[in-house]
């Protein structure tokens, strides 16, 4: 389904207003995946960057895992964002090194996770840098409702804000 960037921004805007997701100053980093989700969400929150009545700061970064062949779009991700006029970032993380070849995990996906988070972390406090946005949508919300159900016992979702206490960092999706 395609829809429309005026209808994309309505939207954006919509939600950024709702849940009170940035304030004057923010400087909000894009967790840039590659994806279409979070490619979409820098888009769209560079256009509205511009109309928006509360003044914010936006870049984009990237945590790499290290991983034979994973960083083949590190370049057009670099490209997209200087076609936007948006600072990119890079961060090596070797999480594919700490992973696969020190610790030899059989079930890699958590500690993967929390790796990567952790580096896109400490790369945004490097920075001085206020909010993380991710490009979650509502199938992700879903799917972590579902997993939260089945292996926590418990009903949860990520609300669309966040204060990560332990970082620091405010995610905002």
């Amino acid at each position: 389904m395609a829809m429309d960037l005026q209808r994309l921004m309505s939207l954006l805007r919509q939600c950024m207003q709702r849940y009170d997701m940035v304030s004057a100053g923010d400087k909000i980093a894009v967790g840039l995946s590659g994806g279409k989700d979070s490619l979409t969400l820098l888009m769209g929150l560079k256009h509205l960057q511009r109309f928006y009545p509360v003044p914010y700061g936006l870049c984009a970064i990237h945590v790499g895992s290290g991983a034979p062949g994973s960083e083949a779009d590190v370049e057009t991700m670099r490209r997209f964002c200087e076609g936007l006029d948006v600072p990119f970032y890079f961060v090596d993380a070797k999480v594919y090194q700490i992973v696969f070849e020190i610790r030899k995990e059989k079930h890699p996906c958590s500690l993967c996770a929390k790796l990567r988070r952790g580096a896109l972390n400490d790369a945004i406090r490097a920075r001085g840098i206020s909010k993380l946005a991710l490009g979650h949508h509502f199938d992700d919300a879903v799917e972590t409702f579902l997993m939260s159900l089945l292996f926590e016992g418990r009903l949860s979702c990520f609300r669309p804000v966040t204060f990560m206490d332990r970082s620091g960092v405010t995610q905002i999706r």
